[in-house]
């Protein structure tokens, strides 16, 4: 037999060790998935326990901080009667038009300031004055232009989601790795085919780290928003509920903005994972 036909047998035949070691790399993966899991569901269970216990045993004021069963009892009432949709469908459209803004301007302004030197020369100052003002220091000013309706509330959410977008999109095209820039130029790629298809693909991931900082922003932001003139949201509901005394209704809301803001991340991680497959 040839020697090279005996290496290609050799080669072809499976290393046990090998596979023992796949074997366990991926019982071990599994494992640790598991322990992880469990962990975080066992940190969620101690936590109901504690306010359900805590109230009860009166080392709080159950009537100020009522136990977690009462405050599910409310959550479950608002969502037989219909109401927490209607303010939770209020709250979804206004975050998520302001998101969506904020995303569709910035992506491609962040592109060309950190692609284009005469644009980052023109815009830079600009940007280095309104990044700095906090979101809701501007409230009263988007309050007086665009009055106390949903053009308000929309144009505040974009504004606070418009700089973790772009400041991240700025920071992933700049800082591309040069070799990948070096081995388009040889390839003979155009400017926009090498910003298409290797600086806009390398940045995805820097670009969604401002993404979902944007999206824990705009509910958050959406919340002080609602509470200047609107009859419909979440931020409304917490307080109506807060000046009428209904306080489990309020612990409700404030439920249920968290589980939105977790609901949003989660989300916003899976569409990240979908744009960044080729990372893996």
């Amino acid at each position: 037999m040839s020697p090279s036909l005996l290496e290609e047998r050799t080669e072809a035949r499976p290393n046990p060790r090998q596979e023992a070691s796949v074997r366990a790399r991926g019982v071990s993966r599994g494992r640790r998935r598991a322990v992880t899991v469990a962990r975080g569901v066992g940190g969620l269970v101690t936590l109901a326990v504690i306010w359900e216990v805590l109230p009860r045993v009166g080392l709080v004021d159950s009537y100020f901080i009522p136990p977690l069963s009462t405050v599910l009892e409310a959550w479950w009432q608002l969502i037989v009667s219909g109401e927490l949709w209607r303010h939770l469908q209020a709250s979804l459209v206004r975050s998520g038009a302001g998101f969506l803004l904020a995303t569709v301007l910035a992506i491609p302004l962040g592109a060309a300031v950190a692609w284009y030197r005469p644009v980052r020369e023109f815009f830079q100052p600009v940007l280095e004055v309104f990044r700095n003002t906090a979101a809701l220091a501007l409230l009263p000013v988007f309050t007086l232009i665009l009055g106390i309706g949903e053009a308000s509330k929309i144009a505040i959410i974009t504004f606070a989601c418009f700089f973790p977008i772009l400041l991240s999109t700025i920071a992933g095209v700049a800082t591309v790795d040069a070799q990948l820039l070096r081995s388009a130029k040889v390839l003979g790629l155009s400017p926009v085919a090498t910003f298409r298809k290797v600086v806009f693909p390398a940045a995805v991931p820097t670009i969604f780290t401002g993404i979902r900082i944007s999206g824990a922003t705009a509910i958050l932001v959406l919340i002080a928003a609602e509470l200047v003139g609107a009859n419909a949201g979440l931020g409304f509901l917490i307080s109506y509920s807060n000046n009428n005394m209904l306080i489990p209704k309020m612990y409700a809301a404030i439920l249920t903005t968290s589980l939105l803001g977790l609901g949003v991340n989660y989300g916003l991680v899976a569409l990240e994972r979908r744009f960044s497959r080729w990372r893996s």
